[in-house]
């Protein structure tokens, strides 16, 4: 009965898929950042100001608006976080890859981002200034 059981586990197959997180924040993301999303939002704002009017601009009309954008304010900062957050690592995975191909073997550059401000400015403007010496 163990080997009928095995392809009917609740473990993750051993499969690269991105967690039900990321493809959720990966499809929101995308769908919100549409030009059509914003029409949208602007339209109900429209409406919700046109009803303040046969609503007597009350307490409860205004609660409305302010409960809603909150609501969707605080879920997408973790949204657009998760979506940065990946995008970034993305980046430096590419950056990595460039820097072994052209064997670029600098260590505070292969880490710069655990660094902090003042270094990272620091890093940055010793590459200008040896590519201005190039030049």
């Amino acid at each position: 009965m163990d080997s009928a059981r095995k392809g009917t586990t609740m473990t993750a197959p051993d499969t690269d898929q991105p967690d039900i997180f990321t493809r959720f924040t990966t499809r929101t993301a995308k769908v919100l950042g549409h030009a059509w999303v914003f029409v949208v939002a602007v339209a109900v704002l429209i409406i919700w100001a046109l009803t303040g009017p046969l609503l007597g601009f009350s307490d409860t009309w205004q609660l409305v608006i302010n409960t809603s954008t909150t609501i969707v304010t605080f879920l997408m900062v973790f949204i657009i976080q998760n979506t940065q957050n990946r995008d970034t690592a993305a980046l430096h995975v590419k950056l990595d890859a460039l820097m072994l191909e052209l064997k670029i073997s600098n260590a505070k550059l292969h880490e710069a981002e655990e660094e902090g401000e003042k270094e990272i400015e620091r890093q940055r403007r010793r590459i200008e200034d040896a590519a201005e010496k190039e030049e």
